[in-house]
């Protein structure tokens, strides 16, 4: 059965960006690419991924800077929701869904979309919440940087009751993967 991760890097001080949506503590971090939890593992299970429009945006403006529209190149082959309430640009011929709705309706989707593999929700903070709110969120992956920030985009801005499964570290990272505690206390794995 495909499970709900939130798959992510954050500050020490709990941010997943700086507060202008930077990112670039993340960056110049060392990391060994087959390492624990590493990304490549972890998305080859991948099946569907969703977003928020401030992770999407933040995709455009890193990515493709520079470049005219017609030249952009979506890293992604597996379908993605981008759930906003604004308008956004698009890119053509990339496999994204604009949607805004509550996370059950999305999950639906994305679970139809990813042919029986797992989901990512790549960011932000918020969206991971809100499917955490609706009981979908599975699992939390996570990659804790030696760096704070002081202020900026919590990993979870809201009460998640999580078990520790696996703890490791990767490079410069603390990596630790956690399963949702459920109401009740049953844990989702």
């Amino acid at each position: 059965m495909a499970r709900t991760y939130y798959y992510t890097a954050m500050t020490l001080d709990g941010f997943i960006a700086t507060s202008d949506d930077s990112l670039d503590w993340l960056f110049t971090r060392e990391q060994d690419p087959r390492g624990p939890l590493n990304y490549d593992d972890f998305f080859v299970g991948i099946g569907a991924m969703v977003m928020g429009s401030t992770t999407y945006q933040w995709v455009i403006d890193h990515e493709f800077a520079g470049k005219d529209s017609s030249e952009w190149k979506w890293p992604y082959t597996i379908p993605c929701w981008v759930l906003t309430h604004r308008d956004l640009p698009s890119i053509p011929g990339a496999p994204i869904t604009f949607a805004r709705g509550d996370a059950s309706r999305i999950h639906q989707h994305l679970l139809e979309a990813s042919g029986g593999r797992d989901i990512w929700i790549v960011g932000g903070g918020d969206v991971a919440g809100q499917f955490a709110d609706a009981g979908l969120l599975d699992e939390i992956i996570v990659y804790l940087a030696p760096v704070t920030v002081g202020a900026g985009k919590p990993l979870m801005p809201r009460h998640v009751e999580l078990r520790l499964e696996e703890v490791a570290r990767n490079g410069e990272f603390a990596c630790a993967r956690y399963t949702v505690v459920r109401p009740g206390g049953t844990a989702t794995g």
